[in-house]
């Protein structure tokens, strides 16, 4: 077994938690909404700095990884603005690209898989029924909080399941 494998784990959401989403909420306003944009556009987010900050730490004690409920169309995309923002490496866990289950339950079902055998030190993530369903599994959380909230994306992850 690898050292990376004996170590804790800090399990950290990318949207609302370490990227600021802010700049693409517009393609969330839209009826229907624009999907592609959305995601087209997170390449430019912006860092959120505390967020960054906390998986930098984390880095010194625990394997980090990324639990997102982008879709897997995305990962390219995702895994070169990972290393832009010199976040820490670690494996990152993505929706289905047609998963249209609520974040809540695709992020917990994923979560418990992520754990088997594995200490979860924490989970970081902005989504409020997210964190409480991780709670109510035993996981030690810690809610992001330091990005602005949209009430768009939270319908969009618990009604249309998209990210």
């Amino acid at each position: 077994m690898t050292e990376s494998h004996r170590r804790p784990l800090a399990v950290f959401d990318l949207d609302g938690t370490l990227a600021d989403t802010a700049h693409r909420q517009h393609f969330l306003e839209r009826k229907p909404r624009d999907w592609s944009g959305f995601f087209g556009a997170a390449p430019q987010d912006p860092p959120l700095e505390r967020g960054v900050r906390m998986a930098v730490e984390a880095a010194g004690d625990c394997e980090v990884v990324y639990l997102t409920g982008r879709p897997e169309r995305c990962r390219r995309d995702t895994l070169a603005w990972l290393a832009a923002q010199e976040l820490p490496e670690g494996r990152v866990w993505m929706r289905g690209n047609q998963d249209r289950r609520p974040a809540r339950v695709t992020k917990l079902e994923t979560l418990e898989r992520i754990a088997r055998g594995r200490e979860v030190r924490m989970l970081v993530d902005d989504d409020e029924l997210v964190c409480d369903a991780a709670r109510r599994a035993g996981f030690p959380v810690v809610r992001a909080d330091w990005a602005a909230a949209s009430a768009e994306l939270k319908d969009a992850q618990e009604r249309e399941g998209r990210t």
